[in-house]
C-alpha cells in the first residue's frame, strides 16, 4: 500500500490543532538510523485506509516529498466521539532485521464445525490477534486458524 505524507515543521498544540482544521493528521516516523520525521498525512485517505486490515499489518511504501521508505503503521489515536484521526505512528522497516508485530487471526470454517452444527455450541475467541516475531518479508496480512473438526470439548492453542 501506498501512503503520501508531507513533511511537517511546527509543533505543539496550536499547530497540531491548526493542521486539523484544514483536514490533515499529524503524525510522525521513528525508528532505524534516521533522525524522527514529522508529517502531514490526509485525513480522509488515513481515516479510510485505517478501516481495512491489511493497513495496520502490512509494509507500508510512505511517500515524502518524492523519497519512498518503508514503514510499518504502529499506533494510532482516534477522537473519544468523533470521527477524527488525531495522530498516527509510522517505523521505518529494515528489510534485515526482525519485527515484532500484532498480527489478527481468522477464524475460518467455524460456523460449520461440528460443535456449532449438531451441538448449537458458541465458538468463543479469547484472543483475536498475536504477536509474532519475523522478517518483514514474511509478514503476514493475518493468520487462518480453520476449525472444521471442533467438538463441543474442543479447544485449540497455537505453539510457540
Amino acid at each position: 500500500m501506498k501512503v503520501v505524507a508531507f513533511k511537517r515543521d511546527l509543533q505543539g498544540t496550536g499547530a497540531s490543532r491548526r493542521l486539523r482544521n484544514s483536514g490533515q493528521t499529524p503524525g510522525i516516523i521513528y525508528g532505524g538510523t534516521e533522525a524522527p520525521v514529522t508529517i502531514a498525512l490526509d485525513h480522509n485517505a488515513l481515516f479510510h485506509a485505517l478501516k481495512k486490515e491489511a493497513f495496520h499489518s502490512s509494509i507500508l511504501d510512505m511517500e515524502i516529498d518524492g523519497a519512498v521508505q518503508k514503514v510499518l503503521l504502529r499506533d494510532f489515536q482516534m477522537h473519544a466521539f468523533k470521527q477524527l484521526v488525531l495522530h498516527a505512528d509510522f517505523q521505518r522497516v529494515d528489510a534485515n532485521k526482525p519485527l515484532h508485530v500484532k498480527v489478527a487471526l481468522h477464524f475460518e470454517n467455524a460456523d460449520v464445525s461440528p460443535a456449532v452444527k449438531l451441538h448449537a455450541a458458541t465458538i468463543s475467541h479469547v484472543a483475536n490477534e498475536i504477536e509474532i516475531s519475523c522478517l518483514p518479508a514474511d509478514l503476514p496480512e493475518f493468520l487462518p486458524l480453520t476449525c472444521p473438526r471442533w467438538t463441543s470439548a474442543s479447544r485449540s492453542t497455537l505453539p510457540n
